[in-house]
């Protein structure tokens, strides 16, 4: 059976955890569990989840970790579902129908091992949905058209290439997809999730893009393709937080063509 484990890892962060919580409470398709995994210094997290009614489908553990890897792994490990997804503290889920569509993909394309979708996102201050179908070929590219958020994946993949790489604090997820780039997948091509602007590799960007070529280099050589890439993702973070950037995003946007 498809049976979605969700796993949240959140710190210090209440609010934004309250907020995906919500949204995965009016979900049409419930989960077969919510994991909550509070790497928190501060009670109100332990406090909201132990002070307030949850769903049954809804477990935690209250304990400090190493990091996001730390977290992700200890959520999949503790998971019990067949098929997992990461919904950080601050992500929401689309709508209310995005689990459900989920599900129904994987129902109907019964040989894929993972899947992906479609996204929403703040750039340049314009909310967008952005996001292509991944292709090994182009895996110089990193996670530019994907998110780990919209990422459902058999937890069987976990056993046969390993859980995420702890010495890494941004680009595990990238380090994650490059090892799993030719098992079967599907892509949805409709959002499925709204990523908090907040999180990690959007507010340390650059730091992002160093980390993750280094993954690159790990796996390949540093081709010209993945350099030229690289710079091409510097210069466009530069230009859209530029008043000049931001005007010609608006009309990229309104051309639409937000997703090139």
């Amino acid at each position: 059976m498809n049976q979605v484990s969700i796993v949240t890892i959140c710190f210090n962060n209440p609010e934004d955890l309250i907020s995906t919580c919500k949204s995965v409470d009016i979900q049409t398709e419930k989960p077969f569990e919510h994991l909550i995994i509070n790497g928190s210094t501060k009670p109100a997290i332990k406090n909201y989840l132990t002070q307030h009614s949850q769903p049954a489908y809804r477990r935690w553990i209250n304990e400090r970790d190493n990091g996001i890897g730390d977290a992700f792994n200890k959520g999949v490990l503790q998971s019990t579902g067949s098929i997992i997804v990461m919904l950080n503290a601050g992500d929401t889920f689309y709508d209310q129908h995005s689990l459900e569509k989920a599900v129904t993909a994987f129902e109907q394309h019964p040989d894929i091992k993972w899947l992906h979708a479609k996204f929403k996102l703040l750039r340049a201050n314009q909310e967008v949905i952005i996001g292509k179908s991944f292709s090994p070929s182009k895996i110089y590219r990193g996670m530019r058209s994907i998110c780990h958020q919209t990422m459902y994946v058999r937890k069987e993949l976990y056993d046969k290439h390993g859980l995420y790489d702890l010495s890494l604090k941004i680009s595990m997820d990238y380090d994650f997809l490059i090892r799993i780039k030719n098992e079967p997948f599907y892509f949805l091509p409709e959002p499925l999730v709204s990523f908090a602007p907040e999180g990690i590799s959007s507010v340390q960007y650059l730091q992002s893009l160093k980390e993750s070529s280094e993954v690159y280099r790990k796996y390949f050589r540093n081709t010209w393709l993945h350099r030229i890439w690289q710079w091409r993702l510097k210069l466009l973070y530069y230009l859209l937080n530029s008043p000049v950037g931001k005007s010609l995003y608006n009309l990229k946007v309104w051309l639409k063509l937000e997703n090139l």
